[in-house]
């Protein structure tokens, strides 16, 4: 297990010393293989069960910084805030933490907060838009699944803007469907395969098929994207010398969502929550 050195304060003495505790993104990835309660659970009881996990000592768990807080119990809430701005987890309340990508059975006998709910019908509404996004781009023709995802390549920040991204598809250029300059600046060119699949897996023959065309063109960037997905093959095919980004539907239709290619916000809810910042209070 991969550590870190943080500066404690023996209480006693003044006197500061090392305490050895797990790594941000070891502690990052425990929170989010936690088994989470229906309602959530609060930090510090996460950061309790963690301790039990990782196996610390008594003077790693109750170490403290020269302010008086819990090095370990701080460390925990750093990554579980760090995990809350990015949005992998939800606070439905003060000093707790929820997965909401791991709804555990909910207890008909337990009070779910407004926001667990909330951010449960969301999850399922998000479900069901991805399924509609995937089969209408796949009830279009190909040359459109093309533009689309050059479309989607521009807004991720490909490209200076959408006139300077390429379809070449329907020439029939030796398997490139499109071409996309990888910065603003144009620096470099990468060349794109789209394949609308209704069913069937892309497999390693089509990604070395693929890396030819790339080889052709005298290049060695390019992103091979498809409504279906890819064999186990095709994900561990070895192009060397070439740098070969795989994405399947579910990741096309995730990028969408994203970055808002193909589907338009109805509306926005801000959910407030009490600052503890402005009342000084600790997490």
């Amino acid at each position: 297990m991969e550590t870190a050195l943080r500066i404690a304060i023996n209480t006693d003495t003044g006197q500061e010393y090392e305490i050895e505790i797990p790594a941000t993104h070891v502690v990052k990835k425990a929170l989010l293989d936690f088994d989470y309660p229906a309602q959530g659970i609060q930090i510090k009881d996460a950061a309790d069960a963690l301790a039990e996990q990782f196996a610390l000592t008594d003077e790693q768990i109750n170490a403290k910084n020269r302010a008086g807080n819990r090095i370990f119990l701080l460390h925990v809430g750093i990554a579980a805030n760090a995990l809350v701005k990015s949005g992998k987890f939800l606070r439905p309340k003060y000093g707790w933490i929820i997965n909401p990508m791991q709804p555990p059975p909910i207890d008909e006998n337990e009070t779910l907060s407004p926001i667990v709910i909330m951010e449960n019908e969301y999850q399922k509404y998000r479900e069901g838009l991805h399924a509609e996004l995937l089969q209408k781009i796949k009830d279009n023709p190909p040359d459109f699944f093309e533009e689309l995802v050059l479309d989607l390549l521009v807004e991720i920040g490909y490209g200076g803007s959408r006139a300077d991204a390429e379809a070449v598809g329907r020439s029939g250029d030796g398997g490139i469907d499109g071409i996309i300059k990888e910065d603003r600046l144009g620096l470099d060119l990468v060349y794109v395969q789209a394949k609308r699949f209704n069913k069937g897996s892309v497999g390693a023959p089509q990604i070395a098929s693929f890396a030819g065309a790339l080889a052709a063109k005298g290049a060695n960037k390019g992103i091979f994207i498809t409504t279906s997905n890819f064999t186990k093959a095709a994900k561990a095919y070895d192009a060397v010398g070439f740098q070969i980004v795989l994405i399947d539907g579910d990741q096309l239709v995730q990028l969408m969502i994203d970055h808002n290619v193909g589907v338009s916000t109805e509306r926005t809810y801000e959910i407030k929550q009490i600052d503890a910042d402005y009342f000084g209070e600790e997490e």
